[in-house]
């Protein structure tokens, strides 16, 4: 390979493990709230195309995977709990001090994991995705990662968010700050959600992924059919909706995470 984009691609990987590069972050100028950095994420195509095969030994597993894309590895000093039992963090992904990872969890390279978050037992971190502050990933939960195409928006879970069991956000879906997403929601791009306080149904556009409002508290509900056979047999469509905002109630409800930590 050539030593020099080899080299460039180590760089580009060190700075996404310090957190100091990101491949998508906060800009208010956006209509979303958030910027994609097209360019970090061709850096780390890059990377996989720069990989060679090699046999890695880590100590549950034998694994074999691109050169470039290795196993992460902690120091006690970075204030980071990996969970004894199998779980990994590719090089490439950045886990603020705080962070908890419960095994069996896997974090994808180009994700961002902010302070004091929790990735609980069978969660996914997909590429890129973008994790806040203090945000709990129950047991199950799966959040999607977008890498190509290289300008399209990757999965952003804002701070204080509760993602129960079994969610799944997929598709550039934005969750804002202290939403709740109970368990069993799936968030797609092709997923209209009913905002039942506010009257009204969101959804993603051709041009803006689908966002849900700051506080929303989003139950897995369904839609009944309303023409043709369907209706005939009296069948429904799963469907997500806002049954009401965050308040101290929900706030005291969701206390036990704590207990966790």
């Amino acid at each position: 390979g050539n030593p020099d984009a080899l080299s460039a691609f180590h760089a580009l990987r060190s700075a996404l493990e310090s957190g100091t590069l990101r491949s998508a972050q906060p800009d208010p100028a956006s209509p979303t709230g958030w910027r994609v950095n097209a360019w970090v994420k061709r850096g780390i195509l890059l990377g996989f195309r720069l990989g060679h095969l090699e046999p890695a030994d880590d100590t549950v597993l034998h694994c074999l995977d691109k050169h470039t894309y290795p196993t992460r590895r902690f120091t006690p000093e970075q204030n980071i709990r990996i969970v004894t039992g199998g779980s990994a963090v590719r090089a490439g992904a950045y886990l603020a001090p705080g962070v908890i990872v419960v095994p069996p969890a896997y974090i994808n390279t180009g994700a961002f994991v902010d302070e004091n978050s929790l990735v609980d037992s069978h969660a996914l971190v997909g590429s890129c995705a973008q994790i806040g502050k203090r945000v709990h990933l129950s047991a199950a939960c799966q959040i999607g990662g977008v890498l190509e195409p290289v300008n399209a928006s990757p999965v952003i879970i804002e701070d204080d968010v509760l993602a129960g069991g079994n969610t799944g956000v997929y598709e550039g879906t934005i969750v804002r700050s202290r939403a709740v997403l109970a368990s069993g929601v799936i968030l797609t791009r092709g997923t209209p959600v009913y905002d039942l306080p506010n009257q009204t149904i969101y959804k993603a556009t051709p041009e803006t992924p689908l966002i849900i409002p700051s506080g929303a508290v989003v139950v897995a509900g369904s839609r009944a059919i309303q023409h043709g056979y369907g209706k005939d047999l009296g069948l429904s469509v799963y469907t997500p909706i806002i049954v009401k905002y965050r308040d101290e109630k929900t706030d005291l409800s969701t206390t036990l995470e704590d207990l966790l930590r």
